[in-house]
């Protein structure tokens, strides 16, 4: 059996599997199960044992744990036009240069606050399957120079079919980088750190193309000792690793937490990416979004107490128009200003704007001036 299926097998996956130790009452079990039977459960032991049983409002447990208030129909099933952007099966084209490939509906955590919970652990309706088809799309397309392979969890991939993808990409002379997104050296870190024939494959296709690794920690407590030498063997294996982070309420909408884990992570060479608004995601919505006015206050107090390293984030949403960044309040009371980061539509590149902004708002339009 190799590394990671023995890995995965231990993945809690039943509520009935999860621990005395998280004091569930009868009525959370009953409201688990019921979440479970629409949006499955995935928990690795190593996660499960960074929370702390004792306390409900635990947020490394708001992470991996189902809560009831996943089984509202508010929300969207693809926030960001996901299916609109679709040119292959499996593989989308919003943003000019860069072409995403949904490489598994599977992972190694089924996070609560996922934004594909349409698809992820369940439906495979929308992975990837005709390589051949992809890279000749990308061939035509001379524009597109980064692959991003996500998912699901793109290190959840058997390492033969991550060699598949390694292999089709790094043959495209204008593809210049391969970015690989996995939430695996947070929540599953022996995949990389025990796997040497994985550390190998990366060393051996990031000397023909740049690979970079991009994460996902979203609280200081997710970076462990197990996670800091997952990292470092990334790193050793030739991979820059960078970070994107989610604004979730109850995690880390406090300035104090988001200073801190931006701190630590570049203390271990793991550079921020980006902060993402919680997108407005059927069941996730209503437990995880932060307001707009408010996500934009704790940022700027956080970035008051980092580096310059630290704080080289962006404050983003991943809008059906593009990557926006939100910039803060403008001069008028109850707008706030915001800025293209990459637009769908070259006309938008760059472009900036202001915005009535409610007080408890959370998101913008899909029509925006």
């Amino acid at each position: 059996m190799s590394i990671l299926n023995r890995l995965l097998d231990e993945c809690i996956r039943h509520p009935k599997e999860l621990p005395d130790s998280l004091f569930l009452t009868d009525d959370e079990k009953a409201r688990i199960q019921s979440v479970a039977e629409q949006y499955p459960i995935c928990i690795p032991p190593y996660y499960l044992n960074l929370v702390d049983g004792k306390r409900q409002d635990d947020p490394i447990r708001k992470l991996c744990i189902p809560s009831g208030m996943e089984e509202s129909f508010e929300g969207l099933a693809d926030t960001s036009g996901e299916n609109m952007n679709t040119v292959v099966t499996g593989m989308q084209h919003k943003y000019a240069n860069t072409a995403l490939i949904l490489t598994t509906n599977q992972c190694s955590m089924y996070c609560r606050h996922c934004f594909r919970k349409r698809m992820v652990g369940s439906s495979a309706e929308e992975v990837a399957g005709n390589i051949d088809l992809m890279t000749d799309y990308i061939r035509r397309h001379p524009e597109i120079d980064n692959v991003i392979l996500s998912g699901g969890d793109a290190l959840i991939n058997d390492n033969a079919r991550i060699r598949m993808y390694l292999e089709s990409f790094s043959s495209i002379d204008g593809i210049r980088t391969i970015r690989i997104a996995t939430r695996v050296p947070v929540v599953l870190p022996a995949r990389i750190y025990e796997d040497v024939e994985l550390q190998e494959l990366l060393g051996e296709y990031g000397k023909k193309k740049q690979l970079v690794v991009v994460t996902h920690f979203n609280h200081p407590r997710e970076l462990t000792d197990a996670a800091k030498q997952a990292v470092q063997v990334l790193m050793e294996a030739g991979c820059p690793v960078r970070n994107q982070t989610v604004l979730l309420k109850g995690v880390n909408d406090s300035s104090a937490v988001l200073s801190e884990l931006m701190s630590r992570l570049v203390s271990v060479g793991v550079m921020p990416y980006y902060v993402f608004q919680c997108r407005p995601a059927m069941g996730v919505m209503n437990q995880f979004q932060v307001p707009l006015m408010t996500g934009r206050k704790i940022v700027e107090e956080a970035k008051a107490s980092m580096n310059g390293l630290a704080k080289g984030f962006r404050y983003v949403m991943s809008h059906v128009s593009g990557k926006i960044e939100i910039l803060g309040s403008a001069c008028r009371e109850g707008e706030m200003l915001f800025q293209y980061h990459q637009a769908k539509d070259q006309s938008d590149h760059a472009r900036m704007f202001t915005h009535r902004i409610e007080e408890k708002q959370c998101w913008l339009p899909d029509a925006i001036g």
